[in-house]
């Protein structure tokens, strides 16, 4: 009797145990099918956020562009959005896209995604959601500058031919100036005027002027810009222009006998070259204009119509 009573008992440990590993396999089933079908719709929201980031970041790069006309800003920037969806096959998935008084851009994404483990519970898709917002502000630091600058108290009409003079010794109480970036010297001047200066330039440096002899390697500068990009008057330039370039905005620093020997950046401004410079033409011309391009967004620089791109969202 005691021997089949333990026999019994065994075997209802037995059959217990069966129990729970049966429903241990259950729930690891379970929980495999929700990290398979969680994984599918985080790898799917990860890619629409991507396309969404790029959309916002392009299009925002209109943003200013087209002279204060914001409703063909707009259009440009929907059709610039519209493109970079195609391009990543998410067509279907973009809701909107928003451009908020030419300063913002919003794109709103969604998809459905079909699953795998959660059709045996009667799910067969999940939406994923996903926004992205891009706003530009003016740029407080940038790489890549000119050795050319504008005085801060210069009220800039853009679209307007401008001449900035490069035949001073020294940087003179006037408008414009010309800057000693990375050091003095022409060959130095020229490398920066031609490709930008290499390293950062921010709101609050201190930069010595240039002195010296600099108005031939100007002109050898600004024809190698004005080579690199065909454009007549009446056309419309593209952002990627080498007439480009991006100069310092300042306030004097440091004066000595009516002459500026120091400046302190307080922003930036974009200034397209025209024309090329004559064998005996001292100054470049050209015109300021608004554009957002690359460089990090400061609420303290002075807006002069250079802007920076973030995403905030």
């Amino acid at each position: 009797m005691i021997g089949g009573e333990r026999l019994k008992t065994i075997n209802n440990e037995r059959g217990g145990v069966l129990v729970f590993v049966v429903i241990g396999m259950l729930a690891m089933i379970a929980l495999t099918g929700l990290v398979i079908d969680g994984g599918m719709l985080y790898m799917e929201k990860s890619h629409l956020k991507k396309v969404a980031n790029a959309a916002v970041l392009s299009g925002a790069q209109e943003l200013k562009m087209q002279d204060d006309d914001e409703n063909t800003s707009e259009k440009m920037i929907k059709e610039i959005v519209d493109d970079i969806v195609a391009a990543h096959n998410e067509t279907n998935s973009l809701e909107n896209c928003h451009v908020y008084n030419d300063q913002k851009v919003i794109v709103e994404m969604s998809k459905q995604v079909p699953l795998a483990f959660s059709t045996l519970f009667g799910i067969d898709f999940a939406t994923v959601k996903v926004r992205s917002v891009a706003e530009i502000g003016q740029i407080g630091s940038a790489y890549g500058v000119a050795p050319l600058g504008v005085d801060e108290s210069i009220a800039l009409n853009f679209m307007q031919e401008y001449k900035l003079k490069v035949d001073q010794t020294e940087v003179d109480s006037g408008n414009f100036g010309i800057l000693a970036l990375g050091g003095p010297g022409a060959q130095t001047y020229e490398y920066n005027l031609k490709y930008g200066y290499p390293e950062k330039v921010s709101i609050g440096d201190v930069i010595d002027t240039q002195t010296g002899n600099i108005a031939g390697k100007t002109r050898s500068g600004v024809q190698e810009k004005v080579n690199a990009c065909n454009w007549s008057p009446g056309m419309q330039y593209s952002r990627d222009c080498e007439r480009i370039i991006l100069v310092n905005v300042y306030k004097p620093y440091q004066v000595d006998q009516n002459q500026v020997k120091q400046v302190q950046v307080t922003g930036f401004a974009y200034f397209f070259i025209t024309k090329p410079m004559a064998e005996n033409d001292t100054s470049v011309t050209g015109m300021f204009i608004k554009m957002a391009g690359k460089g990090e967004i400061e609420a303290a620089a002075k807006n002069k119509g250079a802007y920076g791109i973030r995403l905030t969202e």
